[in-house]
């Protein structure tokens, strides 16, 4: 007997969840940094920089008297994974001002294992020195190998390790695939 496959999709949030996850972090952000100041926003290629977008412009509308910078940051040269993974860049990194002094908010759609935030924050050192780095993601599934915690998480969802999690303007997608052996 083979055993067969069965996939399963869970939604987590849909779109007005997901939107109302990034209003409450761009107002927690506002609230620690105590204004938007001396806020960088960057999102990380790819999935992180449409939620920076949206985070960059609710803060403005929190704040409308500054304007937030927002840039992006492609972490493919800056992984350790590269011996076993195929470097593909993602986008260019466009980061808009120097770093050196500012708060910069790193804006991922899934923090995972921890990673691409690492490979992030090296990349960041590249534009200055930030005075600090605060990471905000949507989705923190845990299973961690670095020693890195999201300062503003949207949602906390304890996954599987082969669980797929997908983050879009619709909502958060779980997909689980299993195998069963059939007869």
């Amino acid at each position: 007997m083979n055993p067969a496959a069965t996939h399963r999709e869970t939604r987590i949030l849909d779109g007005d969840d997901l939107r109302r996850a990034v209003t409450r972090i761009s107002h927690e952000i506002v609230e620690r940094n105590q204004g938007a100041g001396a806020l960088v926003v960057v999102g990380i290629q790819t999935g992180g920089v449409w939620i920076a977008e949206l985070i960059a412009a609710n803060i403005t509308a929190i704040e409308p008297a500054r304007e937030v910078a927002l840039g992006t940051v492609d972490v493919s040269m800056y992984r350790d994974d590269l011996a076993i993974r195929p470097v593909v860049p993602a986008a260019p990194t466009d980061i808009p001002c120097d770093l050196t002094g500012a708060t910069v908010v790193l804006v991922d759609n899934v923090l995972y294992t921890g990673r691409t935030v690492r490979a992030a924050l090296e990349a960041l050192n590249d534009h200055g020195r930030p005075r600090a780095v605060q990471l905000a993601v949507i989705v923190d599934r845990g299973h961690r190998e670095l020693p890195i915690r999201p300062d503003y998480v949207g949602k906390n969802v304890p996954t599987h390790m082969a669980d797929d999690v997908t983050v879009g303007p619709e909502g958060v997608v779980i997909s689980t695939t299993m195998e069963v052996s059939a007869g």
